[in-house]
């Protein structure tokens, strides 16, 4: 199992605006925080917006912010929602062309076990992954403790 980039930076978005808290935060600043594509982290975040995840406030005062508490925030809810293909093998899509499919065990054993990371996942939370160690990752990502 592999996640993708667009994964990876979704939850890097989602772990900043949560240490951050209620103090507002840009595309920009969180690109520049985890050095990272400008442009590719607007897609990201156009996409947590659209998917209900944060909010996007524009104009001088705008920013982003997390639309739910982190512990209303499901890892595995997330991963499904940025993943747009956990098709592990061809046999898992439309387009199968597998010869060995009608005999093949393969399938039904991947997708017990896609089943189990999914489950694995949605046991946890935003919240979950900023645990104890939320000063250290304020301080890793540079950002202030509000006053």
């Amino acid at each position: 199992m592999h996640l993708t980039r667009f994964t990876d930076y979704s939850l890097r978005v989602l772990i900043f605006l949560a240490v951050k808290g209620e103090e507002r935060s840009t595309i920009q600043e969180i690109a520049e925080r985890f050095e990272v594509s400008h442009n590719h982290l607007m897609k990201v975040v156009q996409e947590l917006a659209h998917k209900g995840y944060i909010t996007a406030i524009r104009g001088k005062n705008g920013g982003l912010l997390l639309r739910k508490a982190p512990e209303e925030i499901s890892l595995g809810a997330l991963i499904r929602d940025t993943e747009h293909d956990l098709l592990l093998v061809e046999c898992f899509g439309d387009q199968n062309e597998c010869l060995i499919t009608p005999a093949c065990r393969l399938k039904p054993i991947l997708a017990e076990a896609l089943k189990a990371f999914l489950d694995v996942l949605d046991q946890y939370t935003l919240a979950d992954m900023l645990g104890p160690q939320r000063p250290q990752l304020a301080q890793l990502l540079r950002i202030e403790p509000a006053s």
